[in-house]
């Protein structure tokens, strides 16, 4: 590709010719296809239906991967992880009615996470578009108006010229600060339709730069070089930015204590001296946060998680740097910074004047001292070993996915990420049955390492079907299923709230039966022996799964 002055792409004379002289029977699969490459895609998701043969027909004319999944939202799952481990866009190929809204809580996922999903869905025929009632296969009055709701944006096709321009402009829009999911939908008859439209090759879909406003930047150094107890509450926009580095840098400049938020995992070295972790369900994390002169909050609204459950009350200046403009200021009055993490620690890096504060690392450690006796007060020792084993098995480099669990309600605290956009989990919106597909994303971005998830038999019962996606593509994913015979996080809390549970306990299947009936090699384990039964599992070429039968319980909360 060459590019003229105003860096607007040009075609090569090959490529020209391609696109004066199309091989024929393309048709508008074809151009979804073409798009998709030019746009730079390598792998996609999905699950074929009626109306989306036209897309999946064409896969095979194109050098894209395609990874297949049993379940439309198991497909998002897995394209959500795709996103957040590359930062790239991960295309989503999805069938109309049905398994279009399959994937909706998938997307919601993807939304509060701000992941960059582009899911192209098929729809009824153009003459049904309009909301009339026609009659057609998995026809909706409005298709689009329920992922309006959920998606940053929504693009309807209705003619095969339009395509390459709505998929880049929905890409680009999932690229853009906050990343998150995109929906993209083309009639049937559009993507069957014979086109002679020259072959898509030169696209340019650049996401817009969110950068800080000077004048906000150089308030917000001032506090910072002027506070006495500064300190910053490090969100998952630091990671998706991939802006650690600089957090680390500020942070060190001014002496400033960081929390992460369970978002935000890894994106500050978890024993530096400054490191409060991330134990934000804790009064004794609440109460020094509270007391900060001036809280510099990045890459975070500061929601309910993130706050102790809205028990947190800031006293000093909050400053917040925020991509999402909804979020600023949405809890909590500040001064907000609407921008990208990485451009604004950068500006701030260099504005903020050096403080020494020579105290801090004492604060912190006197903070983390008091979280280490209210935990060793409640007999946890099984549940602290459990997630030990688990870091002890697990390759630093290796991403990990969470799933709605109690010991991932632990990991969210306790966990050490080691590294920036390692630990994943589905605490965004919340829904169970993320972790296996998600970690089956992860996995198809880099087969290279090792992948964990994490499940309770309960979230693992959504993705069962996905053991036979892994054992088709042959994919390093290690799935650890923590087996308490029911919905173990509910159980705790309805019986703390109403006395007893309802509808908590479960008939479950023998998973490592399960698991070996697909051809995936299998093992139940114990809390002594979960290290090394773990780590051999992660070790080995292709999937696995590790049945852990054990009864956790979580730490007692603070914020009641």
């Amino acid at each position: 590709m060459t590019h003229d002055h105003d860096d607007r792409p040009r075609l090569t004379p090959a490529q020209a010719e391609a696109a004066l002289n199309p091989a024929p029977g393309r048709n508008g699969g074809d151009l979804v296809v073409e798009t998709l490459q030019g746009l730079g895609a390598t792998t996609v998701f999905g699950l074929p239906g009626q109306h989306a043969l036209g897309m999946f027909d064409a896969l095979r004319r194109s050098s894209l991967t395609y990874v297949g999944l049993r379940v439309e939202n198991n497909a998002a799952f897995a394209a959500d992880a795709y996103g957040r481990i590359t930062g790239e866009v991960a295309p989503l190929l999805l069938s109309t009615g049905p398994g279009a809204l399959t994937s909706l809580a998938a997307l919601q996922e993807a939304a509060a996470a701000s992941a960059p999903v582009l899911a192209v869905s098929s729809q009824i025929p153009t003459a049904g578009l309009g909301g009339g009632r026609h009659g057609y296969l998995h026809e909706l009055r409005d298709q689009q108006a329920s992922f309006r709701g959920v998606v940053k944006s929504v693009h309807t096709v209705r003619t095969a010229s339009q395509i390459p321009s709505a998929i880049a402009a929905a890409w680009e829009s999932a690229l853009t600060a906050p990343h998150g999911p995109v929906w993209v939908e083309i009639p049937q008859d559009v993507l069957l339709a014979e086109t002679v439209l020259p072959v898509v090759s030169a696209l340019d879909a650049t996401p817009r730069e969110v950068y800080p406003r000077p004048e906000l930047t150089l308030a917000a150094a001032h506090l910072l070089s002027n506070a006495e107890r500064p300190a910053i509450i490090a969100g998952g926009g630091v990671v998706r930015s991939d802006a650690s580095g600089k957090l680390r840098a500020l942070a060190e400049k001014i002496d400033a204590p960081v929390v992460t938020t369970f978002g935000g995992k890894g994106a500050f070295p978890w024993e530096h001296p400054l490191s409060l972790q991330s134990w934000l369900e804790d009064r004794h994390t609440t109460d020094f946060l509270e007391s900060a002169d001036v809280l510099l909050v990045v890459g975070s609204g500061l929601g309910e998680l993130s706050s102790n459950y809205h028990t947190f009350s800031p006293r000093g200046r909050v400053i917040q740097i925020e991509a999402d403009a909804g979020k600023l200021e949405s809890n909590h009055p500040a001064l907000g910074i609407h921008s990208d993490a990485r451009e604004a620690l950068a500006d701030l890096l260099d504005a903020v004047e050096r403080r020494e504060d020579a105290a801090a690392a004492t604060r912190v450690r006197t903070v983390l001292e008091r979280v280490r006796a209210r935990i060793a007060a409640q007999d946890l020792t099984l549940e602290q070993r459990v997630l030990a084993s688990v870091r002890e098995a697990l390759p630093d480099t290796s991403p990990s996915f969470w799933d709605m669990t109690i010991l991932a309600y632990w990991a969210w605290s306790a966990f050490d990420a080691r590294h920036p956009n390692t630990m994943h989990s589905a605490q965004g919106a919340g829904g169970l049955g993320y972790g296996f597909p998600a970690a089956i994303g992860a996995a198809a971005a880099d087969p290279t390492r090792p992948v964990l998830a994490v499940s309770g038999d309960g979230g693992a019962m959504y993705s069962i079907a996905e053991l036979a996606t892994a054992r088709q593509y042959d994919l390093p994913v290690t799935w650890l299923i923590v087996d308490d015979g029911g919905y173990g996080i509910l159980r705790e809390y309805m019986t703390g709230a109403f006395g007893q549970a309802t509808a908590t306990e479960l008939s479950r299947p023998d998973f490592v039966a399960l698991a070996e009936s697909f051809g995936v090699p299998a093992l139940r384990t114990s809390p002594e022996s979960l290290t090394a039964d773990l780590a051999g599992a992660l070790a080995s070429p292709g999937p696995s799964v590790v049945v852990l039968p054990v009864l956790l319980r979580m730490f007692a909360p603070t914020h009641l």
